[in-house]
């Protein structure tokens, strides 16, 4: 930089500007004159009644004598006060530039820059070194310095050749004292830091007020070189380019960019009065003004000044030994320091700069004597830490010489390693690189070389050849080999070479290579998406990770800590070629993971923060096997690192053969891990792999069983994967050292982890053993583990019936535990921790209900649900039976009790009957009043011809008895009862079945079987006269008896005839009569039907009219008077109750607890943002169109949910005022008018909530997946807006978009439609109405997630969050009349956001954030995790489902669905109750309904 121009250093040699004429004469006539001369001028200065008087000397040519005779005196011993009089009066006659005073000659008050330029000269002597210093000196050094530190300050007037002599006179001065090898104790020693800070002061001073000249600069920089052996030389360089850098960034990036914040005493030391092209400039030549640091790690260099070459040879001209200088075991230290400093640089560039913490550890030498507060004020915070190795800056306070501390240094010379990230805490997550920072190029041309050098320090590279190549001749002769193996130098080394100490060197510059290969990585993971890399500059990194990663010989614990803390996001980044160094990784996690107790690593970092950089690091290795397949990874160097020519360490490997390996770490990760946060991490990606092994297998059965003859997926197939016993390891181990536990895991597990069945029953086995056993103390572990567990088992591969017992067993066992844990353990954490796992159960259940059918697993299911209910198991040993009807109900809380009774609502009445014909969207009958009403197409029917009566308090029936015309015979008594439950509406259409079904199908009317038809020719016919009397009769013969009574005609006369005559005739005629009345009888008889209608017995007719409600109560035993009467000494009302629905406000109830969803209900918003974008408005413009938005994007869409029409779905639709409509069955008439948006390209936009929202729906849960885009203001004319495209575009959607239904609740047709004012002004109503009389119930926390697609990596920063959460109203918020505490809308911070960036790989990186609070952490995705394209749409579900269970159980207004509907039916039940008698209520039975109410 400066190779053009002429260093000052033979002009400061030549310069005579220090001797005096005194010189001339003999030692004693100078100290003569000296002593006298200037007592008289410091006694005057130094008494208190001369203050203000007039100085001695008046002319020009006295001064001019005076000065030479005092600048004698300042090389004079500091045994008399002769030394001290002379500097206090050069101290105040210096002071003329600044504030000229009385006690100041004139002449130099005249010309006070002349002066000042000959004083600082003569100054020069006073800093020479004495044959025995004192602290006499160093207050005499202090003092000068303090004044030449105001002079710079305050003086307004020095001219620039003044400026120059003074910046000559400290460089002059600090070369002087500092560039000779350090004498321990010595005024060097305690003088440095005062000498390089006020140097760099006066320096930056001068920067804004006489900017030096190139030959200073080059000047500085030569001297500079040569005092790079005392510590307070780096620490002050670094403190002062922090500062400048500080400034440099805020007006070279602007306020947006992170402010790098130092302290306020670092941050004076600019000067507020230089301007940015001066900052700039004065930044550039500071960073280089201490040369290469590397060369710090080189002590041949940093000993081959010429201070140091004048010591080596003594006086007879033999090489001294360099182990004499004490200095140079410092160097480890002052190197890890310029490293650091550095590094700090390269995180405010990249915007992660930040406070550091104080916990750096340090490196194993001398542990136990170090200082714990040792650290002092040379750094700024971001750099401090615990150090042991520092500058006595106390000493050079109190001017007392500490040789305790002194001896400590020596021995701590090289026993700090601070590994983790200068801006990295344990509690905190890192923070994001600003996204306005430079490009990875632009940082690495300026610190690259130097970070490249500083991580290869001392590293035998596979050629053999030492990568430093500057060392010099003392480095040769001592044959330094600096090849560690197993962190242990070889004993040639350490006998050849007495210039270090054995027991020390082997830690020394391990601490500096650390931090230089740590900030490099930190450097590559901050790359921008889409940006260019030199190769050159990667391929130096990948060299540097190999190097830095190796667990064999050339192991390095410190180097390969910091590597990994540092390379979380390295394969998250699309560096080119980056999976190249994919197996080194691996077997770098092969012996951190399954490592307990990191022994060999804990000396240097927190275990946790190590074990957690790798956890995240295996997260982003996980898909890679699938990914790739037999691809296979490109050899570095291969063989170089292993002379066993067997090793599989440095062969070509493909990527499926890594999957075992991955496996066996992820699975000893989680045996050996401790901390809550790293086990959750492991557990989410247990679930990842698991899920994308069934899928990838799925799809390979699928295209085998389709004849696919793809062979890069036919081998994913787990069939041949390669499993060999070279994919197992890297390398043999070599030494005790380098043993890892992965080698015992992989012979575990080898054999039952290589399919997808395979790992899902480990997984299960796995974390049902820690479930009861470690973690069920643990609540975030537990409630990750319930997590795991639930998605474990809707993950598709066949498993033994065993293996799901297991895990159904395990969490009832985990639900026994925690319920029988001590009362004074019992919190509401706990209870969460119960309800979860009785949700999980739920999964389980639901996801296999085959389960219940094995007696063994349905009696401990319902045996957990009758403890949770009831607070103890009927039957607790073998003697013991207690029944339910006798045991007092305790449970362990409402919470648990509602959680057990959930269960029991799911096993009864979901397990085998979900979903339901009418589909996934509602587990309830989509029929209400209205419905039955419409469809029954009956005028005399209306919504007061229900019966509604009230059972046990808890279901609610509403009975019509008219028959509704559906049936196939109306004549059969049937009655249409809608039961409102505690678990939803149901319909049920009953008739009274009195036939065999076969029968009652070919039953007529009640027709009795017909009589045969008489047949009168049936036989013969005789004619017979029929007689009175036996014919016997006439033979007998008369006696005189006989005779006695004489006939008739003996005693006729006239008379008698004509009466006899008359009665002949009458009998004549009455025969006749007889006979004609006979005959008209038979033929009437004949002509008459048979059998006669009038005589015959015919059954009675069936009855037509049913008072059924009746019938069916009567039936079931619902209408004893016990079940009427009040229970005695209770406050519940009788079993059965009748309902008054003629009351004003029945039906809005009933709508209300309609309203009631039966399952939770979550809502996923989706953006798309693309790159660059930062406004809502643009990020809601992408999905207007498919051709905005990648394809990948709109196939994750699909993977979410189904699509369905929000004017028809009876489910949960992203908004209150649409969801859990019931439509009428005449909604058909217009079927495909949907079908016309699918002709215009209006991209994912249809899914916006207005006419269409994606959907999924299992037993337990529902999700609407809803795509904001941008909304017009509503206006008066449109019931629905629509964006601006549709607009213009679908002009023929109109008419259907303004003939689309209502979509409320059909339950209130006759309330007004009106928005309130402050709805139609609100851009987030989004057109939704509710109507005015119907309330909104209260429906517990808002639960919804955004999921954002991001392009580019780096705009999470600037996500719009609090601009889009006013578009996604859910209308949950907006309850009013909730009786929870529930705040008005979400603090943006509250709302978990998923962002999901694809990489170029065709993979896609994941962060979470807003989830805060104790709930935080959910799985299955955590922040840093790679997942495959196959298992994304399902991860993001399942962590969308898990976010909203947590936040429900954290919620304290929260209740279960069954809760509030059963809530909501006692309240009905009070509010409208019909306080009959039983004879009232009996009477009432027998009357007709709904007559006298009637409103048609």
């Amino acid at each position: 930089m400066y190779s053009e121009w002429r260093s000052l250093h033979l002009v400061i040699q030549n310069d005579q500007g220090h001797t005096s004429v005194l010189h001339s004469y003999p030692e004693n006539v100078g100290r003569e004159v000296a002593n006298s001369v200037v007592r008289p001028l410091g006694q005057a200065l130094n008494m208190p009644s001369a203050t203000g008087s007039e100085s001695l000397l008046k002319t020009d040519k006295e001064v001019k004598w005076t000065m030479e005779v005092v600048c004698y005196g300042l090389t004079l011993p500091l045994d008399g006060d002769t030394v001290k009089y002379c500097v206090d009066v050069y101290t105040d006659w210096i002071m003329a530039l600044v504030l000229p005073k009385e006690s100041i000659p004139l002449p130099v008050i005249k010309e006070p820059n002349l002066y000042v330029q000959s004083i600082l000269k003569h100054l020069q002597n006073l800093f020479v070194p004495r044959a025995d210093p004192g602290s006499i000196q160093m207050r005499l050094c202090l003092q000068v310095l303090k004044a030449v530190q105001k002079l710079a300050r305050e003086s307004s007037i020095m001219a620039r050749e003044t400026w120059e002599i003074l910046l000559l006179f400290l460089l002059q001065i600090n070369d002087t004292l500092l560039a000779a090898p350090t004498v321990q104790g010595g005024i060097a020693e305690n003088l440095a830091e005062k000498l390089i800070g006020v140097l760099f002061e006066v320096w930056l001073l001068a920067c804004a007020r006489c900017f030096p000249t190139p030959p200073y600069w080059k000047t500085a920089k030569e001297m500079v070189a040569n005092w790079r052996h005392h510590p307070a030389v780096v620490e002050q360089w670094s403190k002062v380019i922090c500062a400048l850098t500080s400034r440099l960034l805020r007006f070279t990036y602007g306020p947006s960019f992170p402010p790098f914040k130092i302290p306020d005493e670092d941050a004076g030391l600019i000067p507020p009065e230089m301007d940015n092209e001066c900052i700039a400039q004065t930044w550039f030549r500071f960073l280089h003004i201490l040369s290469n640091p590397v060369d710090l790690s080189n002590p041949a260099i940093i000993s081959s000044t010429p201070k140091f070459q004048e010591q080596f040879l003594n006086v007879s001209g033999i090489t001294q030994e360099l182990n004499q200088y004490p200095c140079l075991k410092h160097l480890p230290q002052i190197f890890f320091r310029a490293m650091r400093g550095i590094s700090c640089l390269v995180d405010a560039f990249l915007g992660i700069s930040r406070p550091r913490s104080d916990s750096a550890p340090p490196t194993p030498v001398n542990r136990l004597s170090m200082p714990q507060n040792a650290a002092v004020n040379t750094t700024p915070p971001h750099n401090r830490r615990h150090r042991a190795v520092t500058v006595n800056k106390a000493t050079v306070k109190t001017g007392t010489v500490s040789t305790t501390h002194t001896s400590k240094v020596q021995q701590q010379a090289s026993s700090t390693s601070p590994l983790s990230s200068p801006n990295q805490t344990s509690s905190e997550p890192r923070p994001l690189p600003a996204p306005r920072r430079p490009k990875v190029n632009s940082i690495l041309n300026l610190f690259g070389s130097w970070l490249f050098d500083a991580a290869f320090v001392h590293c035998k590279l596979h050629n053999g050849i030492n990568r430093d190549g500057s060392m010099t001749a003392i480095a040769t002769q001592a044959s330094v080999e600096f090849r560690r193996k197993g962190s242990q130098m070889s004993t040639d080394t350490i006998a050849s070479n007495p210039m270090f100490d054995a027991s020390e060197f082997p830690d020394n510059y391990e601490s500096g290579r650390a931090e230089a290969c740590g900030t490099l990585c930190r450097i590559f993971c901050s790359k921008k998406t889409g940006e260019e890399i030199l190769p050159a500059y990667l391929s130096r990194f990948y060299m540097l990770l190999i190097q830095g990663l190796q667990i064999a010989d050339f192991i390095c614990h410190p180097v390969l800590a910091s590597i990994i803390l540092n390379s979380p996001p390295l394969f998250c980044c699309d560096l080119k070629g980056i999976d190249v160094v994919v197996p080194y990784f691996i077997s770098a996690l092969e012996t951190i993971l399954p490592d307990r107790e990191l022994s060999k690593f804990k000396n240097y970092i927190n275990p946790i923060e190590l074990r957690r950089a790798s956890i995240n690091i295996l997260l982003s290795l996980l898909p890679l096997p699938h990914h790739f397949g037999i691809v296979k990874s490109e050899v570095v160097l291969e063989g170089k690192f292993s002379n066993d020519e067997s090793s599989s360490y440095d062969r070509p490997v493909t990527f499926l053969s890594l999957k075992l390996r991955l496996v066996n770490i992820l699975i000893g990760a989680l045996q050996t891990e401790t901390d809550p946060n790293n086990t959750q991490m492991i557990l989410g990606a247990m679930l990842n792999i698991v899920q994308d092994s069934a899928l990838l297998e799925a799809i390979s059965c699928q295209l085998e069983t389709n004849g696919g003859e793809n062979s890069l997926l036919k081998s994913h197939s787990r069939t041949n994967s390669g499993i060999s016993t070279t994919s197992g390891g890297s390398t043999e181990p070599t030494t005790p050292d380098s043993e890892r536990p992965a080698q015992a895991l992989l012979r575990d597990y080898a054999l039952n982890t290589d399919t997808a069945a395979g790992l899902l029953i480990r997984s299960i086995h796995l974390v049902t053993q820690r479930l009861n056993s470690q973690w069920r103390q643990d609540m975030s572990i537990s409630l990750a583990a319930l997590e795991l567990l639930s998605g474990l088992a809707k993950v598709k591969v066949v498993v033994d019936s065993s293996d799901r017992k297991r895990a159904i067993s395990s969490v009832c066992s985990y639900i026994v535990y925690q319920c029988s844990r001590p009362a004074p353990l019992h919190s509401r954490d706990l209870h969460s921790m119960i309800v979860a796992a009785f949700q999980c159960l739920c999964v389980w259940l639901t996801e296999h209900p085959d389960m219940l059918d094995e007696k063994d697993c349905l009696k401990e299911v319902l045996e957990i649900v009758e403890l949770g209910i009831s607070g103890s198991k009927s039957k607790n040993s073998e003697q013991e039976v207690k029944y339910k009807g006798d045991k007092e109900p305790n449970p362990a809380s409402m919470r648990v009790k509602d959680a057990a009774e959930a269960t029991l609502t799911c096993i009864m009445q979901l397990l085998g009957a979900f979903p339901s014909p009418s589909g996934p969207a509602s587990p309830c009958s989509l029929v209400n009043e209205t419905t039955l009403i419409k469809c029954s197409g009956l005028p005399t029917i209306n919504k007061h011809s229900f019966r509604y009566f009230v059972l046990d308090n808890s279901v609610i029936l509403a009975m019509l008895e008219q028959p509704l015309g559906n049936e196939r015979n109306d004549s059969i008594p049937s009655v249409t009862t809608l039961v409102r439950g505690t678990s939803g509406r149901f319909a049920w259409a009953q008739q009274l079945c009195l036939l065999p079904r076969g029968a009652k199908a070919n039953q007529k009317m009640f027709i009795p079987e017909p009589r045969p038809t008489p047949k009168n020719n049936v036989g013969l016919k005789y004619t017979v006269k029929h007689r009175p009397f036996p014919e016997e009769v006439d033979k007998i013969p008369f006696v005189k008896a006989d005779l006695s009574i004489p006939d008739l005609h003996e005693i006729v006369n006239e008379e008698l005839e004509e009466r006899h005559e008359k009665l002949r005739n009458g009998m004549a005629q009455q025969i006749f009569y007889e006979t004609s009345i006979d005959q008209k009888s038979e033929e009437e008889w004949r002509k008459k039907s048979f059998p006669d209608p009038v005589t015959e017995c015919k059954p009675l007719p069936p009855a037509q009219e049913f008072q059924t409600a009746r019938l069916f109560l009567s039936h079931f035993g619902f209408l004893s008077l016990e079940a009427l009467k009040e229970p005695a000494n209770s406050r519940l009302p009788p079993h059965l109750i009748a309902l008054e629905s003629t009351l004003p406000g029945f039906f809005d109830d009933l709508g209300y607890l309609d309203l009631l969803p039966c399952r939770p209900f979550d809502t996923v918003f989706i953006f798309y943002m693309k790159a660059g974008q930062k406004t809502s408005q643009e990020i809601l413009k992408n999905v207007e169109s498919s051709r905005n938005v990648q394809p990948h994007f709109l196939e994750f869409l699909l993977s979410l949910g189904w699509s369905v029409d929000v004017g028809k779905h009876p489910g949960w639709t992203g908004h209150i005022s649409t969801s859990w409509s019931i439509n009428s069955c005449s909604n058909e008439e217009e079927p495909e008018q949907d079908e016309v948006i699918s002709s215009e390209d209006v991209g994912a936009s249809i899914f916006n909530g207005q006419k269409k929202v994606l959907y999924y729906a299992d037993a337990l849960t529902e999700i609407a997946v809803v795509v904001p885009s941008p909304m017009e203001p509503l206006t008066d004319s449109l019931e629905s807006s629509v964006s601006d495209q549709e607009n213009d575009s679908n002009m023929d959607l109109m008419p259907g978009i303004l003939k689309q239904p209502s979509l409320t609740l059909e339950l209130f047709p006759n309330h007004a439609d009106h928005l309130s004012s402050s709805q139609r002004l609100s851009p987030t109503s989004r057109s939704k109405k509710v109507p005015q009389g119907r309330t909104i119930p209260p429906m517990g926390p808002e639960t919804k997630v955004y999921v954002v697609w991001v392009e580019r990596y780096d705009d999470i920063e600037n996500f719009p969050l609090s601009d889009l959460v006013s578009e996604t109203s859910t209308g949950v918020e907006t309850t009013a009349n909730s009786s929870t505490s529930l705040r008005s809308a979400s603090p943006e911070k509250e709302v978990p956001v998923i962002f999901i960036h694809p990489l170029n790989t065709g993979l896609f990186r994941i962060k979470v954030q807003g989830a805060t609070g104790k709930f935080n952490m959910v799985i299955p995705l955590v922040d840093g995790m790679i997942v495959s394209r196959r298992a994304l749409g399902f991860l993001v579900r399942q962590t969308v489902i898990n976010i909203c269970r947590r936040k429900r159980l954290e919620s304290d207004s929260y209740n279960p669905p069954h809760v509030r509907r059963k809530q909501k039916i006692a309240d009905i039940v009070n509010k409208y109750r019909n306080k009959q008698l039983e004879p009232e209520f009996y009477t009432s039975l027998f009357l007709e309904v709904g007559l006298n109410n009637c409103n048609p």
